[in-house]
Order: structure tokens, then sequence, then C-alpha cells
């Protein structure tokens, strides 16, 4: 018997259009500054995945780009949104400094409850929902005094998952969400982008989790956007594609590759938010 993906639930994101984005440093293997970059092919893009995202009924709300913050696009890395509390971002690099406290004040202007973090975390890029438990990524951004910090203010148990491959440095590199009802947990994950123990408590967490291939990793398919039902995917992730339709659920493929040259997708460009 086909398996049948629990549904699609309405969610509510918020996005940040790239009208400012280029690779003027360069902070993760994916970035080049030698490479040409094309920010009209960048936001048709983001427009697209913004579209798609409207026509699946959900809610997108955008913050304001801001000037000399090429990478405002990846508003998953701005916050993390739990139960109508933000967790603020704090930023390693300096050159992403300025987007943590843009985003809160996003947030705070709408009358959010907001946390100003004393830790470095980059968000949602390293904190993911998985039905009652915050998976949350180490090794190359986020701290671990930022899981324990998300701990305290979620009062979610928080599962650290140390990665190891600097291509994968985001846990929503190597780590996508496909269900996250509390009743039927659905991940997929590329086992090399972890440590070996980390590998292991995710084997136990997820027995039945979908195992991304090289080429699916590659294309940062991973980077996925689920919302229960229709899972939007980069194209080039045809392995994770297949599992995903083998499952019930519907790939969505939407190109994000000029993107891509910034090291993110569509995960990356998607902050959801999570209300009380």
């Amino acid at each position: 018997m086909t398996p049948t993906a629990p549904g699609a639930t309405p969610r509510h994101y918020l996005m940040c259009e790239p009208l400012h984005y280029t690779v003027s440093y360069e902070i993760n293997p994916w970035m080049d500054q030698t490479r040409f970059t094309d920010t009209d092919l960048a936001v048709s893009q983001w427009r697209r995945l913004r579209d798609v995202y409207l026509d699946l009924g959900h809610t997108v709300e955008t913050i304001e780009p801001i000037p000399g913050l090429p990478d405002m696009v990846y508003a998953a890395n701005g916050a993390t949104v739990v139960d109508g509390i933000v967790y603020s971002a704090k930023f390693r690099y300096p050159e992403r400094g300025p987007e943590g406290p843009a985003y809160q004040k996003w947030f705070a202007d709408r009358g959010f409850v907001t946390h100003t973090a004393s830790s470095v975390n980059e968000g949602e890029g390293d904190m993911l929902v998985a039905g009652n438990l915050l998976l949350a990524g180490t090794g190359f951004r986020t701290t671990r005094d930022a899981h324990a910090e998300a701990q305290a203010l979620f009062n979610r148990p928080v599962v650290t998952l140390e990665l190891v491959d600097a291509r994968y440095y985001h846990l929503d590199t190597a780590l996508a969400i496909i269900s996250s009802d509390p009743a039927s947990t659905q991940v997929a994950y590329y086992p090399p982008a972890f440590s070996p123990a980390s590998r292991a408590v995710l084997g136990q967490l997820f027995p039945d989790a979908i195992v991304a291939t090289d080429e699916d990793a590659a294309a940062l398919g991973l980077n996925a956007v689920s919302d229960g039902e229709h899972v939007v995917v980069a194209p080039g992730a045809r392995d994770l594609a297949a599992a995903l339709r083998e499952r019930g659920y519907e790939p969505i493929p939407v190109d994000t590759t000029e993107l891509l040259k910034g090291g993110g997708g569509a995960k990356c460009c998607t902050l959801e938010i999570r209300s009380a």
C-alpha cells in the first residue's frame, strides 16, 4: 500500500526579496566573488518561490531588504519562531551581523515577544522543529550554548546534531523536515554531513527517515520546504523527489540556482512563523 502524507496545513512565512543580492564576500564554500551573480534572475527565482507558496494557500509576509546586506534574502537565518516566541539570530560573521536586529525589529513592531540572543546562532538555519523536538545544528555557525538557550526559551527538548562537512554548514542544508506532525514526524537527511555520533542519534530518532544521495545533497536538495503534503525542492534533487513520491508526498521543483551561489535554497529563503 502506498504511504499517505499526513496532509497539508496552512503555513505562515516571512521572506525577503533579493533586491540587493550579490556575492560580495565569501563565508561558505558555495560563495565565489569571481563568479557572476545575476540579481534580476535571483529576484525572478525568489518571486516564483513566493508565488508557489501563495498558490498552495500559505501566508507570505515580507521584510524590506536593506542595502549592503546581500544575504538578507536568506530569511530562515534571521530568527527562530516557536509558539509565537522569537529567538533572534546572532550571526557568527560580521558581514551578516546587522541582519539579526533587523529581523528582530520586524517581529517586535508586529507585537511578537522577542528574545535577544546571547549566544551565536543563525536562526532556523540551525534550529528545525520536528514534532515536539527542536533539532539543532552546530559545528560551523550556531554554538551549543545557543541550543541550551533555545531549550530554556521554548521549553522543548533540543537535540544537538554536529555538522562536519563545510558545504553543509547549516542544519537546513543537510536535513529537511518533511512532516513536523508529532504523530508522524518525517525527515530526510544526508548522513555524511553529520558526525558519527549524530548519525547514530538520527538513526534512533528517525529509523524511517529518507536518506539523501550525494546528488541530492550537492543540489542543496535538503534545503526543502514542506507543508506536510507538498515539498518544495531543488529540481536537481531527483532521488529525493522520487523518495518523497513513494511516501505519498508531492514534490514541487522550484529553481533557486542563482541563490545557491550564496549558499542557499528554498528553505534558506523561508522563515516559518509559528504562532502560539
